[in-house]
């Protein structure tokens, strides 16, 4: 039986709801359930594919190439569960939906309203593809009053009655604030938020009161009387260390048990999180520190790179060091010598992004790690600027460029107008809709006997290091280096390691004869989880470690 757990939230937005059912997901798991983690979002795009990273953060795209919001990336850093198209909707995609079957005429000429037709779509949603899993957990993006979320409230309560007894549970996020001048903590924003999401005709079953400071016994006998909740499913949530941290500090408030207890599971198998203690035993406990630079274009919102930093986290646990982050932004090294702030790190990493601005603060970031031999981790966007970087500077193209910025001489990097899916050939245009229409998923990529890359992989692989290895990584990407371009490259050190099946795409280069430089055109970053982190990751954070030990 496929039992159904609801998370809201109230009071402010930014309470950590996605960690928090990432966490109770984790916590389920190290019981010996299965769990699924699902996403409903109230925003009217269809997806957060064409939202601004510095307003919504990143995308998170998942292996069957949906673009999704960046909690489904928590849901599976903390559960290994890889997240779906099925775990991810957003208004808009359920009144896309609603609307392409009213013009078919398959409401057969009814009045299509939200009650029932909208919060029909949604519940059909959450009911859908649970099979053999004993938890969906779903979190309900927002904060209760919001005017759009009104229809996910009205179906997840619904869902309440439709399902038999038992099988639902509703968690409460909430914010207990502490006021300084008065040298209290409130719990009177708790108590209103919890009696709007009562006036919707939902009673939550566990509160989870997000806190920077102990909350006293007596504040929660308050809450539990004034919201009706008994007082052990009043849970403290504390701020922590490290975000790994969270499931230890919510089992240790008897989260998960009384999660358990509302479904009627007293005999519950006891959690064991020795992975999770491990984990933070290396995060409290590191050998030595790394400073790696970030030169990103959307650096003032680190959530636009969630998914990128944590994966570097998870290579300095696999090599027991702190990762110490410098974001900077790329437009910063377009000024003269402003490129010497690099001296003295460790490591440099260029993401992915999009758009001309900055591209040359990334190109000069990718020449002072090539010229200076520190170790360069280019992703997307970053390895076509080290390709770029290489052919104008080591290979005589002095015109070299990217189309996405308009003509050049020598479009080392263009619009990809077909490339194979499947056994199905995928074509796009200049004047395609942006929305969905990039590369996007899982795709296989063949890498090069003898690279550095292969050997990388085959280090946690089946296999020998000395075959060219099958790997597997998720893409989001529209633009593409161009093949056209191999030979004049190679000729100069820069390898062409890995490449799609038929041999059209590049997907890595390595510049030979350098301790470290990788250029992928795919996010490994979205695979990387703490207790399995990317190989490449590891790699590049072993690499900045012999750097640090030769400074």
């Amino acid at each position: 039986m496929t039992r159904y757990i609801f998370i809201t939230g109230g009071v402010v937005s930014s309470l950590g709801k996605g960690l928090a059912s990432a966490a109770l997901g984790a916590l389920l798991q190290a019981r010996g359930y299965s769990v699924r983690l699902r996403k409903l979002d109230p925003y009217l795009n269809v997806d957060p594919g064409t939202m601004s990273p510095t307003q919504h953060g990143e995308v998170y795209v998942t292996d069957d190439g949906a673009e999704t919001d960046l909690d489904l990336g928590h849901y599976e850093r903390f559960t290994g569960v890889s997240s779906r198209q099925s775990d991810n909707v957003t208004t808009g995609r359920i009144y896309q939906q609603i609307l392409a079957k009213e013009r078919r005429g398959d409401y057969l000429g009814r009045t299509v309203q939200v009650i029932p037709h909208v919060t029909d779509a949604i519940k059909e949603f959450v009911l859908n593809e649970t099979e053999g899993t004993d938890f969906i957990l779903c979190e309900i993006g927002g904060t209760v009053g919001d005017i759009e979320s009104l229809p996910f409230l009205e179906a997840i309560r619904q869902l309440g009655n439709d399902l038999p007894r038992g099988q639902t549970a509703y968690v409460h996020a909430t914010l207990v604030p502490y006021i300084a001048a008065a040298g209290e903590l409130k719990t009177k924003p708790t108590q209103h938020s919890v009696k709007e999401l009562r006036s919707i005709g939902i009673q939550p079953d566990v509160l989870l009161c997000r806190s920077d400071r102990e909350i006293p016994l007596h504040e929660q006998r308050k809450i539990a009387l004034f919201c009706n909740v008994r007082e052990s499913a009043v849970i403290q949530a504390l701020d922590c260390r490290s975000i790994y941290e969270v499931p230890l500090a919510y089992h240790a408030e008897g989260f998960d048990s009384e999660v358990l207890k509302v479904f009627g599971i007293d005999d519950a198998p006891p959690a064991d999180l020795t992975r999770w203690r491990e984990i933070n035993g290396r995060i409290e406990s590191p050998e030595g520190t790394v400073k790696i630079a970030v030169v990103g274009k959307y650096t003032d919102l680190q959530d636009a790179y969630k998914s990128l930093g944590e994966a570097l986290v998870h290579g300095g646990l696999a090599n027991q060091v702190k990762v110490e982050l410098q974001w900077i932004e790329s437009e910063t090294f377009e000024q003269p010598d402003a490129v010497q702030r690099l001296e003295g790190v460790d490591g440099i990493l260029v993401p992915g992004g999009f758009g001309e601005r900055g591209a040359e603060g990334k190109i000069a970031a990718a020449t002072f790690a090539r010229t200076k031999n520190v170790p360069y981790f280019g992703i997307c966007f970053g390895m076509q600027m080290a390709v770029i970087e290489a052919a104008r500077n080591l290979a005589g193209l002095p015109g070299a460029s990217s189309t996405e910025f308009g003509a050049c001489d020598d479009p080392i990097v263009g619009l990809m107008t077909e490339w194979t899916e499947g056994n199905l050939l995928q074509t796009r245009g200049l004047d395609d809709d942006k929305g969905g229409t990039m590369r996007l998923g899982k795709y296989d990529c063949q890498l090069s006997t003898g690279s550095k890359v292969n050997a990388i992989y085959a280090n946690g692989a089946a296999g020998e290091a000395g075959s060219g290895l099958l790997i597997s990584e998720r893409h989001r990407h529209r633009y593409e280096v161009n093949i056209n371009y191999r030979a004049a490259l190679e000729a100069v050190g820069m390898r062409f390691s890995g490449l799609s099946p038929d041999g059209a795409l590049p997907e890595i280069v390595e510049l030979e004869g350098h301790p470290w430089f990788i250029g992928v055109q795919f996010h490994p970053e979205l695979k990387s989880k703490p207790f399995e982190p990317h190989p490449l990751f590891a790699s590049f954070i072993a690499a900045a470690v012999d750097q640090m030990r030769l400074v």
